[in-house]
This record gives structure tokens, sequence and C-alpha cells, in this order.
């Protein structure tokens, strides 16, 4: 037996996310999100013939959002194709633009971290892409507990200092 509350909870963020590729009406995407879930827990019993149900509920909602469209607006399975694309085609726009900030985002911290000794650099390194604990930076680095607090901090401190002027500068 399905918990719906839970169901519901864990794939309502990605419904919506996924809805709205396929229309910008936020009303009418919660609407149709609504009568998927209305939709499955009538059909309950059938359940147990589904074997990947965020599958089903992607399927369910897209095929909802279509039977909006064609009921309120009459258009053409073309048509419906081609706000479809539309959507898709911004989204990825969208995706794209986000990448490029975050890869020149990316590029000025690495400028930042260049300036760091290299010590400050080795914690850095350690602490945020190796993902080690401080008690291990420790023993990797052969200082004690504070020190590693102490030069991470000092390090932190610095890269933001470099930050603030650059912002400054422009």
């Amino acid at each position: 037996m399905i918990d719906f509350t839970t169901l519901y909870n864990e794939h309502i963020d990605n419904l919506f996310a996924f809805g709205s590729r396929f229309s910008t009406n936020r009303e009418l995407l919660k609407d149709c999100i609504q009568d998927v879930f209305v939709k499955l827990y009538s059909k309950r019993e059938a359940l147990d013939a589904v074997d990947n149900v965020e599958s089903y509920l992607y399927v369910s909602l897209r095929n909802r959002i279509n039977d909006e469209y064609r009921r309120h607006s009459k258009m053409s399975d073309d048509e419906i194709d081609d706000v479809k694309m539309r959507g898709i085609a911004e989204t990825e726009a969208f995706n794209r633009e986000q990448m490029e900030q975050r890869m020149a985002m990316a590029a000025t911290v690495e400028r930042y971290f260049e300036k760091l000794s290299p010590r400050q650099q080795q914690i850095i390194n350690l602490y945020y892409r190796e993902q080690m604990k401080y008690d291990d930076i420790c023993r990797v680095m052969g200082i004690n507990y504070q020190s590693v607090r102490n030069l991470m901090h000092r390090s932190i401190t610095r890269l933001r200092e470099y930050a603030a002027r650059t912002e400054g500068a422009f």
C-alpha cells in the first residue's frame, strides 16, 4: 500500500518543475498535478501493476496538461508540440545561461584562489575539494587542530577580501 502523503511530498516539486516545461500557467499546473494524484488515488488498486510510479506520474502529468490545452484552446497536436518545444528551448537557454554564469564565477574564484599562499591553497583544497574533516587535515598538514581552524579562517577571509576589492573595481 502506498502512503499518498509521502508520495505527494516526494514528487510535487519535481512534477511542478517538469510541468513548467509545458506550461507557464502556474494554476493550470497545480490543477493538473492535483488531478493526477486524485486519479492515482482512485485507481490505487491497479497500482500493483505499475513498475515505476515516478515515471507513471510524469507521463500522467504530461498527458493531463495536453488534455487541458486541447480542451481550453482547441489546439492541434502540432500546436501543442510547438508549445512544448518552445518551453524546452527556453529551459535549455536558461540552463545554458546559468552554466555560463557558474563557469565565469568559477574562473573568478580560481583567480582569487591562486593569490593565496601555498598553505592556504592546500587547506582550501583539503577541506572543500577533498571534503576532509579538520581532524584529517591536522594529520595531513602536520599541525594542530586550532592551527587548522586559524589557517582556514585566514584563508576564507583573504578570499573575501579579494572578492570585495574586485567588486569595488567595477
